[in-house]
């Protein structure tokens, strides 16, 4: 007959069980699985745990936790994937802060402490009700039409169409629908909206002209930029099974977003053309630039939920560094060699001062970073491959893929340069 386990297994079962809560709201919250396996080992250690391990996926955890001669293992599985800046900054500073206690006192934590903690965090309510969060959308997708080449009714009527669209993904993703086809809804909202909106102003002779091309910027709230990213760190760091299960679900996001846009254009008869930059005077464009890269970035962090230091910060950091992109480009660099240069610098800022105000330097890089990723291109590659030009379509999904793996690359070099646990393989 099995014994019943004893006091100290007991034990056991508690403090993991608090190890693989803090694991299940960071990957709840969009870090990727390094970020994950290091929060849980540094809580475990905390509780006075001997030895954790975890294998992370992006939705899945499998956890070992040893004390003494028992040892215990638990496998947890998260279906809600998103992004929350602040809980991820709430973990980072309630881990370090037991950690440091623990190691200060040489007491343990106790689990109703860390216990209450976690309730704190997990019962926490957004930042900002679903209206503010889907005019962040609108800010950051209105700013990207700029950096599209759009001009005033581009970018007004992105900021309806954008502002829209997040508004019906958020509702739906709280309701529990299913992400793809909320993706897919949302990018047809979003989408229609603007064509909507352009159509009447002409129709009412308020504009002249066709204003069309500005219309795929109105879906790149819907661009998996967190996703992207984390899935590039964690394979940077040989972590292969939470790599490429990340970039899977990000490509997907992306597809359903793509193939929708190719339906509404479609039925309208339009193809995503990149649009004639603008005839604006060099300084004048210059200012642009940093006015639009920096809402963008700020339009993208307050969509992820961060509070509004974290946000201004990780504009800031975005801005010089787009900005820098962009000028890199105009000089005649190759377009992967300016992202690359432009993420590497991301990664060194955010190193520096994310610490500076206690948040995680995930929450600063990867806002500044997403304004980055060539959206735009991803989806006239999609767009073009359904469409059935096949050639074309390759060459904006090659496009588009360097630029990715250059942007990963900077943000791993960066991640080497300033943390020992990157830069050596122990």
């Amino acid at each position: 007959m099995p014994t019943a386990p004893t006091d100290d297994e007991l034990e056991l079962i508690r403090r993991s069980g608090v190890a693989l809560r803090v694991g299940r709201l960071s990957l709840s919250a969009g870090t990727g699985s390094y970020r994950v396996k290091a929060s849980m080992a540094r809580m475990a250690r905390a509780l006075g745990v001997d030895r954790h391990e975890a294998q992370v996926t992006l939705t899945e955890i499998t956890t070992t936790s040893h004390r003494g001669r028992s040892f215990r293992t638990e496998v947890s599985e998260v279906r809600r994937v998103g992004v929350n800046a602040d809980r991820l900054a709430d973990l980072e500073i309630l881990v370090s802060d037991l950690e440091r206690e623990a190691t200060t006192t040489g007491t343990e934590v106790t689990v109703e402490r860390a216990t209450a903690e976690l309730d704190r965090i997990a019962a926490k309510p957004p930042l900002y009700p679903a209206l503010l969060n889907a005019l962040w959308s609108g800010v950051a997708c209105a700013a990207f039409a700029f950096l599209n080449n759009g001009g005033p009714v581009e970018i007004g009527a992105v900021a309806v169409g954008a502002t829209l669209g997040q508004l019906v993904r958020r509702a739906m993703l709280h309701r529990g629908y299913n992400q793809f086809g909320v993706t897919m809804l949302a990018a047809a909202v979003a989408a229609s909206t603007y064509l909507g909106l352009v159509e009447a102003l002409q129709a009412l002779g308020v504009v002249e002209g066709r204003h069309q091309a500005g219309y795929v910027s109105a879906v790149l709230f819907l661009i998996p930029g967190f996703a992207l990213v984390t899935a590039a760190l964690d394979l940077a760091r040989l972590d292969f099974s939470a790599g490429l299960t990340r970039l899977t679900y990000a490509l997907m996001i992306l597809v359903s977003a793509a193939l929708s846009l190719w339906a509404v254009s479609s039925i309208v008869g339009l193809a995503p053309d990149p649009a004639t930059p603008l005839d604006l005077d060099p300084g004048v464009l210059l200012a642009l630039r940093f006015a639009a890269s920096f809402l963008g970035v700020l339009g993208f962090a307050l969509m992820f939920n961060s509070p509004w230091r974290m946000a201004l910060l990780a504009a800031t950091v975005g801005m010089v560094a787009n900005v820098g992109r962009l000028m890199l480009v105009d000089a005649g660099f190759a377009t992967q060699s300016a992202a690359a240069v432009a993420a590497l610098a991301v990664g060194v800022l955010a190193a520096y001062a994310a610490p500076r105000i206690h948040v995680p330097r995930v929450t600063i890089s990867v806002p500044a970073v997403v304004i980055m990723v060539p959206g735009a291109t991803a989806y006239r590659a999609v767009f073009h491959l359904a469409d059935g030009a096949t050639i074309l379509a390759l060459s904006y999904t090659v496009q588009a893929a360097l630029v990715v793996v250059a942007l990963s690359i900077g943000l791993a070099v960066a991640r080497m340069l300033t943390d020992r646990t990157w830069a050596f393989d122990r």
